[in-house]
């Protein structure tokens, strides 16, 4: 059991994992928590196949917790996360928590829960320790009760973003859209519709098989077919992961990086704080600094960096992979539809995208790289990997120093190296960056010897 309750979420294969008494277990011991606040919960599922059969096991333990159990149908993650902020239309109910069903850019066979509970990312050890409080209790008997009250969040978040950026009407600007068969075909067209916006869409419809490619932006293969339709013509083209929290962002001529993304959103901001994850290129922190904002490097995860947020008054958040989180002029949660709307008001705005990119300190850098282990290894190792940097081989490259705020983050005279535990999976994500082409491939074969040391001490 213990293997699905994750750093950030819940996360497992339905059916096996995730099945009908362990999903009822997990909404009632939730429902619990929530119960203390008043009991007021929303649901809403992405669209994998199993999704609508897990929302009713959740339902049914939620409803035994004593909870009122509020139904919004398939959503984004972003609509669900809204919920927390801003009653549905028609409603009279204040939530008091959210649980978003998905299992993300992971393949089909994989679901999961999104928690939020008062506004804030349910994660961590509370995740852990309702992982014990199931397994203590898996052989309680369950009751079937699974009726909910049906709510239509969707159109209260498409009023409200449609609302926001009505001063795009007069974009004029081709569109391409690459949807993933995910849950952003649910939102996205209506709202550009809305605003009156030229566009074009492909793998728009939700569909939980994802026929088209696997639905993680973050991963070049998977952008093959909406570049193609871009060059067909057209100014910039956005794509989606499976519950729409992380995006893509490409012009004819870059794949624009979530830490590029956060230069280029705080460039239209008054000296901002800004949150980049280990994985951050060190020329956002960099440029940040010089262009008078406040940069903070803190741990990878969408959980971690809300709260990071919350505690430094940050505007805005990143994640390479394409989370980003505003709290400038917005709730502080990653939002891939808000942050197409806000590309495109720095386009409105004139700022020439591939010019600001271009504009920046030229680096060489891989893409993640994951090392495969085991969960019960993956801290193990970067433990021993800390200690053996105390005593570096004395070939190593030269140490100006280490962050440890998340695994290791070793920075040479010229760029970094980092290796960190995934939380989610049993892999060790190793990255690299230089100012010089040939040492990035150095930092790399350095840090390797090293992870296979700390693997053979073990």
């Amino acid at each position: 059991m213990q293997n699905i309750f994750r750093e950030y979420d819940i996360r497992g294969i339905f059916g096996s994992d995730l099945n009908e008494q362990s999903v009822k277990l997990i909404g009632y011991f939730l429902g619990k928590k929530i119960k203390e606040l008043g009991g007021v919960v929303s649901i809403g599922y992405d669209a994998r196949l199993h999704s609508p059969i897990l929302k009713d096991y959740l339902a049914s333990g939620l409803n035994e917790s004593g909870c009122k159990v509020l139904d919004m149908g398939m959503v984004a993650t972003p609509v669900n996360y809204f919920s927390n902020f801003v009653k549905p239309l028609e409603s009279e109910d204040e939530v008091n928590g959210s649980i978003m069903i998905t299992g993300s850019h992971n393949p089909p066979e994989y679901n999961g829960f999104k928690i939020t509970i008062d506004k804030k990312p349910f994660f961590g050890e509370e995740i852990y320790a309702l992982g014990r409080e199931v397994e203590e209790h898996f052989e309680m008997e369950m009751g079937n009760d699974n009726s909910t009250t049906l709510i239509d969040t969707k159109s209260a978040y498409i009023e409200y973003i449609t609302n926001h950026f009505l001063h795009l009407k007069a974009l004029d600007k081709e569109i391409v859209i690459d949807g993933g068969n995910g849950v952003v075909g649910t939102v996205l067209p209506q709202i550009f519709d809305n605003l009156g916006l030229k566009y074009r869409t492909l793998f728009i419809n939700p569909d939980g098989t994802f026929p088209n490619h696997h639905p993680d932006p973050s991963e070049e293969k998977n952008l093959i077919d909406v570049k193609a339709e871009l060059a067909k013509g057209g100014d910039i083209a956005f794509a989606y992961d499976g519950d729409a929290d992380r995006i893509a962002v490409m012009t004819n001529k870059y794949n624009i990086k979530g830490d590029q993304m956060a230069l280029l959103f705080a460039s239209a901001m008054q000296t901002p704080t800004v949150i980049g994850e280990v994985k951050c290129s060190q020329v956002m922190y960099d440029e940040l600094e010089k262009r008078g904002a406040k940069a903070i490097m803190y741990k990878t995860g969408h959980s971690n960096l809300k709260v990071k947020m919350r505690e430094t008054n940050a505007h805005l958040a990143c994640e390479v992979s394409g989370h980003i989180f505003f709290a400038d002029r917005y709730f502080g949660y990653d939002d891939a539809v808000y942050a197409t709307l806000r590309m495109l008001e720095l386009v409105a705005d004139g700022v020439d995208l591939d010019k600001e990119i271009e504009s920046l300190p030229k680096v060489y850098s891989t893409e993640e790289i994951k090392v495969k282990t085991t969960d019960k290894e993956k801290f193990a190792i970067i433990t021993k990997l800390k200690e053996l940097l105390k005593t570096p081989p004395a070939d190593f490259p030269k140490i100006k120093d280490i962050i440890e705020v998340d695994g290791v983050r070793v920075n040479f005279e010229k760029g970094w190296g980092l290796v960190r535990a995934s939380n989610t999976t049993p892999v060790l994500v190793t990255r690299f960056e230089s100012t010089d082409e040939n040492m990035v491939k150095w930092y790399e074969n350095s840090l390797n010897e090293l992870i296979m040391k700390a693997q053979r001490e073990l």
